[in-house]
Order: C-alpha cells, then sequence, then structure tokens
C-alpha cells in the first residue's frame, strides 16, 4: 500500500539514515532538507528514492563525510570551488551561496565545482539562486554514461542536466529544469523499481531497437533529446555542458565519469557549474520582475489549440507539486517503502511510518 509521509517526517527520517552512519548531524540535516525539496517539487528519483543509494556509497568509503569544501581558486565574478569528495549537496550548497554573495558585487557570478558527488536534482540550485533575487543557471556532468555520442555506440556522455531559474513578481518563480536525454536516468530508475514499461523513445537496445525494460536499462543506450530524428541536438548540448562542467573545472568528463550506480568506493569527482545573475546590475529588478510576470501572463492567456485546457510555463507544475505535497505529504510507492524499511532496520533507525 502506498505510504503518505508529511514533509517534516521526510526530512527527520533522511537526516536520521544520514547521522546513523557517521555524517556530522548539521550536515545531515541540510542534505535532508535538499532531498525533501526534490520530493516535494516532484522530482521523485532525486529525493528519498536515493537514500538507500546514498547511503551504500558512503559505507563503502566513496563519500567524504567532513569535507574541507572550500574556494580553490578565484577572480572577479567567479570562483572555482573544491568540494573534497563531500556530499554533492553540501558542495553545491556552498557553490551557489558563493555565487550569489559575488553576484552582489560584480552583477554576475561563475562559480565552478570539482571533487563533488551527486547532488540531486538541477532546479535545487537555480531556484536557490532566484529565491535571493537572482538568475541562477545550473549544469554539471552525470554521475554515470548512458549517453553515446550521435550516430556512436560507446557511452561517453551522461545526462548532463540544465537549470535556469527566473524570479518573478506576483507570478510563480520560472524555471527550467531539464536532462540533454529523452528522460533523465533517475526517472528511469523509478519506472525499474516499480516495474513499469518505460514508454518507447527513450532508450534503444545496441541494435538501434526501442528499449522498454528499464531493469535493462544497463543494456542499453539513452536516447539524446531530440530523439531519433534530432538527436544531435541534445547530443551536442550534452557535450557542451560536459565541457563547461567537467573539463573546465578539472572534473570528470567523457571517459573518466565513474558510474556511481555500480562503483561505490570510488571518487566520482563531479563537477558542477552555478550562475548567478543579479538584475540590479541591469536596471531596477522589481521592474524585471514585473515584466517577467507580464510574459507569463500573455502566455498564459494566449490562444490555444483545439483540445488543450491550459497553457504552463516550466517550473508551474512543479510550485504546484511543492504546494500540494507540503500540505498533504509525499506518497512513497509500495516498493520503495520496502527499501526504506529495510534500510531503516539495517541502520537502527525508526521507520519512515513511524
Amino acid at each position: 500500500m502506498t505510504l503518505t509521509v508529511p514533509a517534516e517526517r521526510l526530512r527527520q527520517f533522511i537526516a536520521e539514515a544520514f547521522a546513523a552512519v557517521g555524517m556530522p548531524p548539521t550536515d545531515a540535516r541540510l542534505v535532508a532538507e535538499l532531498m525533501a525539496q526534490a520530493d516535494l517539487y516532484g522530482a521523485d528519483g532525486h529525493g528519498v528514492f536515493r537514500v538507500p543509494h546514498y547511503v551504500r556509497r558512503i559505507r563503502a568509503g566513496g563519500v567524504n563525510l567532513k569535507p574541507n569544501i572550500r574556494v580553490a581558486r578565484e577572480k572577479a565574478g567567479m570562483a572555482l570551488v573544491d568540494g573534497d569528495n563531500g556530499m554533492g549537496h553540501l558542495v553545491m550548497r556552498f557553490a551557489t551561496r558563493t555565487a550569489v554573495e559575488r553576484a552582489r558585487a560584480s552583477g554576475v557570478a561563475w562559480v565552478g565545482a570539482r571533487m563533488s558527488n551527486h547532488a540531486g536534482p538541477a532546479l535545487l540550485y537555480a531556484r536557490m539562486a532566484a529565491a535571493a533575487g537572482m538568475c541562477g543557471l545550473y549544469f554539471c556532468v552525470g554521475n554515470a554514461n548512458h549517453l553515446a555520442p550521435w550516430g556512436g555506440l560507446e557511452l561517453l556522455l551522461s545526462t548532463n542536466p540544465i537549470a535556469v531559474a527566473v524570479p518573478t513578481l506576483d507570478e510563480p518563480m520560472v524555471v527550467l529544469d531539464m536532462a540533454t536525454t529523452v528522460a533523465a536516468f533517475g526517472k528511469i530508475k523509478t519506472y525499474a523499481q516499480a516495474g513499469k514499461p518505460m514508454p518507447e523513445g527513450w532508450m534503444i537496445d545496441r541494435a538501434g531497437r526501442p528499449l522498454t525494460d528499464a531493469k535493462r536499462a544497463n543494456e542499453g543506450l539513452a536516447l539524446p533529446l531530440g530523439g531519433m530524428e534530432a538527436g544531435y541536438k541534445g547530443y551536442g548540448l550534452a557535450l557542451v555542458l560536459g565541457l563547461l562542467a567537467g573539463c573546465l573545472n578539472g572534473a570528470a568528463m567523457g571517459r573518466d565519469v565513474i558510474d556511481f550506480n555500480a562503483d561505490d568506493a570510488s571518487v566520482t569527482n563531479t563537477g558542477h557549474a552555478i550562475v548567478a545573475i543579479d538584475p540590479a546590475a541591469f536596471g531596477d529588478p522589481t521592474e524585471f520582475r514585473r515584466r517577467v510576470d507580464a510574459v507569463v501572463h500573455d502566455l498564459r492567456s494566449s490562444a490555444r489549440l483545439p483540445g488543450v485546457e491550459r497553457i504552463t510555463v516550466p517550473g508551474e507544475r512543479s510550485s504546484e507539486k511543492y504546494s500540494a505535497r507540503s500540505a498533504a505529504g509525499v506518497s512513497i510507492p509500495p516498493p520503495l517503502r520496502e527499501a526504506l524499511d529495510k534500510l531503516a532496520g539495517e541502520l537502527g533507525i525508526a521507520a519512515l511510518a513511524a
């Protein structure tokens, strides 16, 4: 039976799980807050779903629980953060706060990160910048290669997601969050756990045929944005984002990427980038937000095709999910509940339903 869990209980469970494997309590609470936000926004493949995997990597020594997260290089308008192999959520929280602080002084700040780990959904950090009044741009190198170069068979690229968040005045924050593949691999993992078939067009096998069995995902290739017809666009986007988040930061890219699904002990050296842009550097920030609201209003109230009930803008549905789930709780499907209950027993903490 599906379990519905209040958001606060979700945060508590995640924090207790990480504290049980040695993460300092303050860090455990910070990571738990960000992971619970992922669930509240509807990024179900990046919230509590990831706890067993993260715990497994921590136990295997793949993550440093007491990192010295610091600025390793800096100039006006930029910084390079060394995450010291800490939890990616902590590294990117530090990097985003650094970008916002520097953008207030310089108008725009680009902060790269290396020696990090998986940090959850891209929207978290773009939204974090926008909540501070900035336009936020985040992208990273994914933690396993599932994408081949266009026309190829060798998995040399990841889903390399990107998110952009723009603050508004009265409308919901505009937030674009997408993988450079047709489907994010976190979504494919949730399909595998639930035993659901993937839609055609998400993946192909090595003969180029549709692959719909999510449990066989490691045998196939993720299709880039654009699919079989125009996938060269998604492939190109995955490549350039990886170059900027990986190669530019001295982080893993291409053949150097560690598949953190299969290897729990190796250091992944995950690369990220966050850009914060201060609207105040361009004019009145309130007027900027008012103009964004006007565009959103025009889009939403524009003429619709027959049968279309509603036009939305990026971020609108995730904001609605956040409100609904904050009030009603987060649904935990039976396979995930079983995995989390098993983990709770192993760690000696209260089950999620307690």
